[in-house]
């Protein structure tokens, strides 16, 4: 199957929208195919404010129509606990609010942007969407990453290179309880090491330490700016620390 053939079938269509490569590419896409489609986008304090930022650009840019869902996330204590299948709550919060919202507005299918090199499998936020009968018109169609990247430069899509990004509470671990203090801490971290020039990494919570992730091209930069990253991020931890165990590996 190809995406315009899924589009003829399927012509109007409710996006959950992320604002990153996938849903981004499929919004495109939709749009390019003629089908009628509004962006969903559930914002929930797991989700940075760039998030939020990058997924109304884009929809501004390409003349969808996109709706901001507001969710307490944090009010559900199956998520906020952050046991084994937090993941698989927190999706069905968040795509029975698609649904309920898309229905109101008349659409009675949902779509998202899981693609094709995605893992499926049995991971708790792919079982949530297989329940809610959420399609997958990427994977569906045998597109990978690597394909939508390619897709979304050819189309001048800004986040075609954009880094994966997991939400905020993937930083702390499984077993101990998300708050909102640990997730603004979390974020502004992040933001401070953005802003000294570091990209596809993470910090995440260690023992109330920072334990920063970066890919190996960046160590050499960790170790450069060392003054600047512990001025930065002691005002949120009391200790930073460097996982040797880079990302990518």
């Amino acid at each position: 199957m190809t995406l315009e053939t899924f589009f003829h079938e399927n012509s109007q269509v409710a996006l959950a929208f992320s604002g990153g490569v996938d849903s981004a590419y499929l919004l495109y896409a939709a749009r390019a195919c003629g089908a009628q489609v509004r962006a969903y986008y559930v914002q929930t304090a797991f989700q940075p404010a760039f998030e939020r930022e990058d997924a109304l650009r884009l929809a501004r840019e390409l003349g969808a129509e996109m709706t901001v869902l507001p969710l307490n996330i944090l009010d559900r204590e199956e998520v906020c606990s952050n046991p084994p299948e937090r993941c698989y709550h927190c999706k069905r919060a968040i795509f029975s609010a698609i649904l309920s919202a898309a229905a109101a507005d008349g659409f009675s299918l949902v779509i998202d942007g899981t693609n094709a090199s995605d893992d499926a499998g049995d991971r708790p936020g792919m079982r949530a969407l297989r329940e809610l009968s959420v399609r997958s018109p990427l994977r569906e169609c045998g597109l990978t990453k690597a394909e939508i990247r390619s897709r979304s430069r050819e189309a001048g899509l800004f986040t075609w290179d954009k880094p994966a990004y997991a939400c905020l509470a993937t930083r702390i671990p499984t077993g101990e309880a998300i708050t909102a203090e640990k997730l603004a801490a979390t974020e502004a971290a992040e933001a401070e090491l953005a802003a000294l020039g570091f990209s596809d990494f993470r910090v995440r919570l260690l023992d109330g330490c920072a334990r920063i992730q970066v890919r190996p091209e960046q160590l050499a930069l960790v170790l450069g700016q060392r003054e600047k990253i512990l001025q930065k991020l002691k005002q949120y931890y009391r200790a930073v620390v460097l996982d040797l165990e880079v990302r990518g590996e």
